[in-house]
């Protein structure tokens, strides 16, 4: 008999989580990431006027900053949130592009839009290789109100990912994908509530 294989929903969230805390990534120039690591709070050089985007993927968090190659992006931080700000990010988001069988016209997405402290986007989840999937990783763009909470209020730890970065890449570059593999965050399907995602899937 043929095994079913299941299938990752296409639009889910994927995190390393706890029963109170969940933990996203971020990619920085060194001098705003060492100083968040060493402190567990992001410096005063850090921008609260521009939005931040918080990625609970690993992976695609290394697709964007080149495994910590790219310039800026030289710090990787594991963020440890609490699981309420991240909730209360997610009711209070908009999708960051329009969607006619959710928001009717555009104009009245770009009133939510304005009005909206954060913002998702439903990006293809990597490979090891940094392929894209099927299937859809969430980023979670905070401004305004969300990036003030954000700071002062959801963070409860940071920790520099940097060195797991060039471990797993290490790997995957010597062909050793299932050491790279062993290494990953153990990151599980995030039961989000459905309440707070249903206006934000396309």
């Amino acid at each position: 008999m043929q095994q079913l294989v299941e299938r990752e929903p296409t639009f889910g969230i994927r995190a390393r989580y706890s029963a109170s805390t969940i933990t996203v990534y971020q990619a920085y120039r060194p001098e705003i990431g060492t100083a968040a690591a060493r402190t567990g709070r992001f410096p005063s050089s850090w921008s609260r006027e521009r939005m931040t985007w918080i990625k609970p993927s690993f992976l695609w968090m290394m697709y964007r900053c080149g495994w910590g190659t790219k310039e800026g992006q030289e710090t990787v931080l594991a963020v440890e949130i609490t699981r309420e700000g991240f909730a209360w990010a997610l009711r209070h988001a908009c999708l960051s592009h329009h969607v006619p069988e959710l928001h009717g016209d555009a104009a009245a997405w770009k009133r939510e839009l304005r009005r909206s402290p954060a913002r998702v986007q439903w990006d293809p989840e990597r490979d090891l290789h940094l392929r894209p999937l099927p299937h859809r990783s969430l980023q979670l763009g905070l401004a305004g109100e969300a990036t003030a909470r954000y700071a002062d209020e959801w963070v409860v730890g940071i920790s520099d990912a940097t060195p797991l970065a060039r471990r797993v890449h290490a790997h995957v570059r010597a062909g050793e994908l299932d050491r790279a593999r062993s290494l990953l965050p153990q990151e599980r399907p995030y039961e989000a509530d459905d309440e707070a995602l249903r206006h934000l899937r396309r």
